[in-house]
């Protein structure tokens, strides 16, 4: 018994220290930049990549997140439509209220509210992923100009309030056509500073905004954004009657 207790000791000690070398070598210190009219102008050539001004004209959106999680959003009304397992739930973004439903069955009181919650963050973090160019003048944001470890510049955008997790920063890798080609996030969910991951497999939507649905991490890539689909109409995706009505 103690040579089998010895044994999952220097287990332990060697997983620690794997993980202990892996993170020297990986983790990055976040870089630090001035915002500046350069930094902001950067940002201003990044969304017209993207076609933001598409994007913003843009009124009904559809997608599925990791294939778990999957989203009708009203922007013009700020109501989306969550479903993830048995739960389906009706939110309003701008309130964070709505009505929850499991297995077809409304979900009342704090339960449903619960819910609710889960949803609106599901919302945030998932619709960050689809199109996060296109926030990066929102309130509370600040721009600048950094260097990378390896020398490399880019565009950071950090988070300082709102949101599900104020003070995360991301710096954007351009491409010649301003583009972004991979970031490097600092976030309080990883402990693990300046991971990168690609931005690739770009499709152009029907109205023209741009969105990238395949992410490398650490050699593997991932698609993370599946069945997007715009439309100005509600009858753009075969719906006839209004999902929200539950909710207006």
């Amino acid at each position: 018994m103690k040579k089998l207790l010895k044994i999952l000791g220097y287990l332990l000690l060697f997983i620690v220290a794997a993980i202990f070398i892996f993170w020297l070598i990986n983790n990055e210190k976040e870089p630090v930049g001035e915002a500046s009219p350069a930094a902001d102008q950067l940002a201003e050539k990044m969304m017209a990549a993207v076609d933001k001004t598409a994007w913003d004209s843009t009124r009904w959106v559809q997608w599925s997140f990791t294939g778990a999680h999957h989203f009708l959003w009203d922007k013009s009304r700020n109501l989306v439509k969550v479903n993830w397992e048995e739960n389906e739930v009706l939110l309003n973004t701008k309130s964070v209220t709505g009505k929850a439903w499991q297995n077809g069955q409304e979900v009342m009181g704090d339960a449903g509210h619960d819910i609710v919650w889960k949803a609106w963050s599901h919302f945030c973090n998932d619709s960050y992923w689809l199109n996060p160019m296109v926030k990066a003048f929102d309130p509370g944001t600040e721009r600048s100009i950094v260097k990378l470890k390896d020398g490399r510049e880019g565009l950071k955008v950090q988070y300082k309030s709102g949101g599900v997790t104020p003070g995360d920063s991301y710096v954007w890798i351009l491409d010649e056509n301003h583009r972004p080609t991979a970031w490097n996030m600092w976030v309080k969910i990883i402990p693990l500073g300046g991971i990168e991951n690609s931005w690739e497999d770009w499709q152009t939507l029907s109205t023209g905004a741009q969105v990238s649905t395949t992410h490398t991490f650490f050699g593997k890539p991932v698609q993370m954004i599946s069945d997007v689909k715009t439309g100005m109409e509600l009858a753009d995706f075969g719906v006839g009657e209004d999902p929200f009505l539950p909710i207006l």
